[in-house]
């Protein structure tokens, strides 16, 4: 880039490095989402140096120093946040209402109980948020491993794990009145 940077604006800057810094950050961040926080974090620290008052020499040194420092960040932030460990309290849910969905009984006694509890299933699910009914549906109901689900989606596992547990946490909760109807027979 010729000139000093001063004499240069941050969308000019952006568009000279933001793909180098974009791949940058994607090699040590998984997520597409978290790498675009990080990216526009930088351009956002740039545009609030003020050139006369700190001259930046070295404009991609000092971008990727700070795309570094972001990178730092957000990975202390990430193990700050603590990770829900699903109880032995949730796996008894799943498996009691697995269990009533999956009966070989045939009766209409079974058949209406299955309806009712797929019914109320189905109105939970769609009150979660997307990305938890996602990780629940392909666990419980496809049978995938989160390992298989990381794979394809580049999501790490233990995000994937939080997101369930925060869904079984809420289908627990939303569910609670039927299960309880359902155990008291």
């Amino acid at each position: 880039m010729s000139g000093s940077p001063e004499s240069h604006n941050v969308t000019e800057i952006f568009n000279t490095y933001q793909a180098q810094l974009r791949g940058f950050i994607s090699k040590r961040v998984v997520s597409k989402d978290d790498c675009e926080d990080i990216l526009q974090n930088v351009f956002y620290q740039l545009s609030k140096v003020d050139p006369l008052v700190n001259p930046i020499n070295q404009i991609s040194g000092w971008l990727y120093a700070v795309t570094r420092n972001q990178i730092a960040d957000w990975s202390r932030k990430q193990k700050k946040e603590e990770m829900p460990v699903v109880t032995r309290e949730d796996d008894e849910f799943l498996t009691e209402v697995t269990e009533i969905l999956l009966l070989d009984d045939e009766s209409p006694e079974t058949t209406y109980l299955r309806s009712i509890v797929w019914t109320e299933l189905d109105a939970a699910l769609e009150e979660l948020p997307p990305l938890q009914r996602e990780v629940f549906e392909l666990t419980e109901l496809q049978g995938f491993s989160f390992k298989e689900i990381s794979e394809s989606t580049g999501i790490p596992v233990n995000t994937l794990l939080s997101r369930k547990r925060y869904a079984v946490l809420y289908l627990r909760e939303r569910l609670k009145n039927l299960y309880d109807d359902l155990l008291s027979d």
